[in-house]
């Protein structure tokens, strides 16, 4: 692969959202990114129009196929068993320091976090904020608005539901209902954490959720998740409580999670809202550096300019 020159990147709104992989070899042959069972047998993966590429225990992968996934500009993360829980990820492109110092600086400006946490919520709910109230206080209205809208699907799709409660360390202790939440959520924090990298901020630095590696990619996820996968998440669980389903609750998620990005247009819509609920924080964007390399998400300069890098 060494002196190729690097593919263009397709822009994130023209994407398949992500494709789960377990049990089999990931390389690149005859330069098309594969998929290679244990009994041989090759599956294509159309690497350069995938927005992530989520690998689940039993997967493999070499060197030329990150190499080939990095040059074209499709996040790889590594995630436990139904995608619950994130180990790991790589950087799709966009290192832009202008985008992580405006991040950081919001972060640390009290009003300006909290000027964000608002929007958050607004966008969240469509209510006006509750005037005078604190992060933390936020984060427990929000956290209370969240379970009234799990008991109003569970209600409405006949599912029985006791409250949110899962193991990131035992997938099999959970009821059904609650994995269906958790491959829901993990399919969403996968495209959310593709658009973050790509956009050049950090996933550590959040506003609602701190402290945790994470942090911003919830953000950024919850914004839209009552309104994309949760409903199918409730939907997919009552199917099975009624005994019409035809395949493992966890597939059925991931498909119907595939369905709603493609039918919402989540992924023309999601890093402008990130720059939106930033912009709410009220601080200036820096100017980016001379050398600062462009989104691999984002459409593409007019011929001709001279910061495009391919």
């Amino acid at each position: 692969m060494r002196g190729l020159p690097p593919p263009k990147p397709i822009p994130l709104k023209d994407r398949a959202s992500i494709v789960f992989v377990e049990r089999a070899r990931l390389d690149v042959a005859d330069g098309a990114f594969v998929a290679v069972n244990a009994d041989g047998t090759r599956t294509h993966i159309p690497i350069g129009g995938l927005a992530a590429l989520m690998l689940e225990p039993g997967a493999r992968i070499s060197h030329t196929a990150i190499a080939l996934a990095a040059r074209c500009g499709t996040l790889i993360t590594w995630v436990g068993e139904a995608g619950v829980r994130l180990y790991s990820a790589g950087q799709p492109g966009g290192a832009r320091s202008d985008k992580l110092l405006w991040q950081a600086s919001i972060a640390l400006d009290p009003q300006a976090r909290l000027r964000v946490v608002r929007r958050m919520f607004e966008i969240r709910f469509g209510d006006a904020v509750p005037q005078r109230r604190s992060v933390d206080q936020l984060r427990g209205i929000e956290g209370v608005r969240v379970r009234e809208g799990y008991a109003m699907l569970a209600q409405q799709y006949g599912v029985p539901w006791k409250r949110r409660d899962y193991d990131p360390a035992d997938w099999d202790v959970s009821d059904v209902p609650n994995r269906c939440l958790s491959s829901a959520t993990a399919c969403l924090h996968g495209l959310a954490e593709a658009a973050v990298l790509a956009a050049g901020y950090a996933p550590a630095i959040g506003f609602l959720h701190t402290g945790k590696p994470h942090s911003f990619v919830y953000d950024v996820a919850d914004l839209w998740k009552l309104s994309t996968v949760v409903p199918e998440a409730f939907r997919i669980a009552g199917l099975h409580a009624k005994g019409k389903l035809n395949m493992s609750p966890d597939r059925a998620v991931r498909l119907a999670c595939r369905d709603t990005f493609r039918r919402s247009g989540l992924l023309e819509k999601i890093i402008p809202q990130i720059e939106e609920v930033l912009s709410a924080g009220e601080l200036p964007v820096p100017e980016p550096p001379p050398d600062a390399q462009l989104p691999a998400f984002v459409d593409p300069p007019a011929e001709g300019d001279a910061g495009h890098r391919g």
